[in-house]
C-alpha cells in the first residue's frame, strides 16, 4: 500500500501558529476582557452574545478572512450549515470520486443534493466536470480513501482560475496542523469542529465570506442555537495549544513508523503514515487479528474508539480500526489493518503497548 500523508507543520512552525493566534487575540481583547467568560443571549445588534462576536473575528483575522461563524453541532453542523447557506435543494456539487464521510453524506441527501463525481487526484477531470450548472464544490481536506494524493491547494487554484464557483472544505483534522485552510487560498467557507481543537463538545466553526456568514446568522437566530460567550472564549482558548500538540505527535508518529518497518515488532508486517481521517499510522498485521489486537490493546491502557478524534479527553493512545471510508475503498483491510494515533503518548509507551497486544492476540 502507497500512502499520501499530508505536510504537517514542523515544531517551530506550529509554535509560529501559536504566537499568531495569541498575538491576534491581543489586537481584540484587553487583558481583562480575555480573563473573563463572556456574555449570554441574542444581544441587540449583534444577534449573538458580543464575546461570541468578538472570538469570531479574532478567528475570520487569524485565517485572512472576511467573517467567521461559530455554530452548534461540532464539524457536521458547520458543513451543515455552509451547504444550506451556499446552496438550494436539488442543486449540482461536484465532489470527490470517493465515499463521503456518513453525516456529511446524510446532510446532502436530506438536501436532495445531485452529487457530479470526478477524481479530485485528477485536476483536468475536475475542471471538465466544471459546468454552468455546478452550484458548488465541495473538497475534504483530509484523505477519503488510501490512494488520495490530491493538494488541495494547488486543485483550488486551478479552479479558481477557471470558474467563479463557490468552494466549500471541510478542515476537520486539518485546521492548525497544516499550513492553510481552504479560505486562505480561494474558498468561500472552511469549516471544521472545534471539539477536535481540544474545545467543547458539541462546537463547530465556519471560516468564511461575509455573505456566508451572514446568511448563516439570519438562518440560525434563534436564542437557543447561538454559542454562548463562555463557549466561544473555551474554544477559542484551546485553540492556541493545538499547533504544538499537533506536532509534537506527529514527530511521534514518524518514530512509531519508522521503528515498525524497520522489523521492531514481531507480527507488524508494516506501517503507513496517513491522513483517516486525522493523521495515524495504519499497522498492517501479519495475520487476520485486527479486532483481537484492539481489544488486547483495551486492556493495555490504549483506548479503542474515538471520542472526537483527537479531542481534549483522548490523551491516551488510541489503537482502533481503520476508517470506515478507507475500508469501504479497501475492503480486504479490514481484518489486517489497526490505526494507531499516539495521541499525547511517546513512541516507546505506544510500541510497547502494540507488541505485548500482538503477542497476547497470537
Amino acid at each position: 500500500m502507497k500512502t499520501f500523508p499530508l505536510e504537517f507543520l514542523t515544531l517551530n512552525e506550529a509554535k509560529e501558529l501559536q504566537f499568531k493566534l495569541v498575538d491576534t487575540i491581543t489586537r481584540h481583547f484587553t487583558g481583562t476582557d480575555f480573563l473573563s467568560m463572556g456574555d449570554l443571549g441574542v444581544v441587540p445588534g449583534y444577534g449573538r452574545p458580543t464575546v461570541t462576536s468578538k472570538v469570531e473575528s479574532v478567528i475570520a483575522d487569524f485565517f485572512g478572512s472576511e467573517d467567521a461563524v461559530l455554530v452548534r453541532g461540532a464539524g457536521t453542523g458547520a458543513i451543515r450549515f455552509a451547504l444550506q447557506a451556499l446552496l438550494k435543494p436539488g442543486d449540482r456539487v461536484l465532489i470527490h470520486d470517493a465515499p463521503v464521510y456518513s453525516t456529511t453524506a446524510t446532510t446532502m441527501e436530506y438536501m436532495g443534493l445531485e452529487l457530479i463525481r470526478a477524481d479530485m487526484n485528477d485536476t483536468e477531470a475536475v475542471l471538465e466536470a466544471l459546468s454552468e450548472d455546478i452550484k458548488a464544490v465541495y473538497i475534504q481536506h483530509s484523505r477519503q480513501k488510501s490512494s488520495d494524493r490530491y493538494d488541495m491547494y494547488e486543485l483550488i487554484e486551478a479552479i479558481r482560475d477557471a470558474s467563479n464557483v463557490p468552494i466549500i472544505t471541510d478542515e476537520n483534522y486539518t485546521v492548525l496542523k497544516t499550513r492553510y485552510i481552504g479560505t486562505q487560498v480561494g474558498a468561500n467557507a472552511s469549516c471544521f469542529s472545534c471539539f477536535k481543537l481540544l474545545g467543547p463538545e458539541g462546537i463547530g466553526c465556519i471560516v468564511c465570506d461575509k455573505n456566508v456568514a451572514d446568511r448563516i446568522r439570519e438562518m440560525n437566530y434563534s436564542g437557543g442555537g447561538q454559542v454562548q460567550g463562555h463557549e466561544a472564549m473555551e474554544a477559542l482558548r484551546s485553540m492556541i495549544y493545538v499547533p504544538v500538540m499537533v506536532a509534537i505527535q506527529a514527530e511521534e508518529i514518524n518514530k512509531v513508523a519508522d521503528a515498525i518497518n524497520s522489523g521492531m515488532i514481531e507480527g507488524a508486517k508494516a506501517a503507513y503514515i496517513t491522513n483517516a481521517q486525522s493523521r495515524t499510522i495504519l499497522v498492517e498485521l501479519c495475520e487476520p487479528i485486527s479486532a483481537k489486537v484492539i481489544k488486547e490493546a483495551d486492556r493495555l491502557g490504549a483506548a479503542t474508539h474515538p471520542v472526537g478524534a483527537e479531542s481534549r479527553y483522548e490523551a491516551t493512545p488510541m489503537f482502533y480500526r481503520a476508517s470506515g471510508t478507507f475500508i469501504k475503498d479497501n475492503p480486504e483491510i479490514k481484518d489486517y489493518m489497526i490505526r494507531v494515533n499516539p495521541m499525547r503518548a511517546g513512541s516507546e509507551t505506544v510500541l510497547r503497548i502494540l507488541k505485548e497486544a500482538i503477542e497476547k492476540a497470537r
